[in-house]
């Protein structure tokens, strides 16, 4: 297939467009930042742009990986984020179901589900959260963008017959939590206990969107979370609020240990748990990175599964560096 890939020159594009490459799929790369993968610098916010994107190279599928996320709502006002993560979302969309596109994969996040009282921690029991969770109440620009290009696409399938595919992935980056000096941990310990209930490595990301990929067409619509399996059940959502580290010890009992060996601390409190059961039994997807794999890597020696990098810069932030 002939893909248009948004986003190719961030941290979710550098893993996915290789991937797509090998499969042997033409892939042009499009951001607002050079990439090594990135074929076109530009903003899907430029209607004609994509339009002429989608003509002179035969255009099949979209994989739209391209948005102002989270960080950038410091350093953009909530009019770029409408221009961006809406109006480009809903460009893309029309463009190609204007040249006959047969499938789409959109990114979005599971951040949009987390409202302002799951945010700060309210109730006692943690969230738990699959794709019937609702009423969604997103707590900033960001999600509440991304929660309106959700909408498009399951509008642009009704009225248009697409096959979309939307995948709300938990957290992949690699920098810094916004949050790290909070709760005083590393960001490598961060990581590694967000496997738990909240994150997925980057290459599972990008294989979640090349199952999608070739899973849409029989789909029709799908909407999606991605996350690493968490080994937790509702019942014990409860006991994951008030002890969460009792809890991981019941199944993986030699993690206090490993975690000491490493000056790490298990979380005592959890507060969301991300269930990503549904991709499994429908999108045929189960990440194979998750907290029993990054013990195991501990144990061996071996490298974690997830890149902690705190020097990371989104394209955005390339961009505005360059400025």
């Amino acid at each position: 297939m002939n893909i248009l890939l948004t986003g190719s020159s961030g941290w979710l594009g550098r893993h996915l467009a290789p991937m797509l490459a090998a499969d042997g799929h033409l892939v042009v790369g499009m951001d607002v930042a050079p990439g090594t993968d990135t074929q076109v610098v530009g903003t899907v916010a430029d209607r004609p742009l994509i339009a002429r994107l989608m003509r002179e190279h035969a255009i099949d599928a979209v994989v739209h990986g391209a948005a102002l996320h989270q960080p950038d709502i410091a350093r953009y006002p909530k009019q770029s984020f409408v221009d961006v993560n809406i109006t480009g979302t809903l460009n893309l969309l029309e463009e190609a179901c204007a040249v006959g596109a047969s499938r789409f994969v959109f990114t979005s996040t599971t951040s949009l589900m987390i409202s302002a009282a799951i945010r700060a921690g309210q109730g006692t029991a943690a969230a738990w959260l699959d794709e019937s969770s609702g009423p969604l109440m997103p707590r900033n620009i960001y999600g509440t963008t991304k929660l309106a290009a959700e909408q498009l696409c399951r509008l642009i399938h009704d009225q248009q017959g697409l096959p979309i595919i939307v995948l709300r992935t938990s957290r992949f980056f690699p920098e810094e939590d916004d949050q790290a000096h909070k709760v005083g941990l590393s960001g490598p310990n961060i990581k590694a206990n967000e496997l738990l209930h909240r994150r997925l490595t980057a290459r599972d990301a990008a294989d979640a969107h090349r199952v999608a990929l070739s899973r849409a067409p029989s789909l029709g619509f799908g909407l999606f979370i991605v996350s690493a399996p968490t080994p937790f059940v509702p019942g014990e959502a409860g006991e994951l609020k008030s002890n969460a580290a009792a809890v991981i010890a019941r199944y993986f009992p030699d993690a206090p240990e490993l975690y000491a060996q490493h000056g790490w601390s298990l979380p005592r409190s959890i507060d969301r748990v991300y269930d990503a059961a549904l991709a499994e039994q429908v999108l045929g997807f189960r990440c194979r990175d998750d907290f029993g794999s990054m013990l195991e890597a501990l144990r061996l020696g071996r490298p974690v599964p997830f890149i902690h990098d705190a020097d990371y810069l989104s394209p955005q932030q390339m961009l505005r560096r360059d400025v």
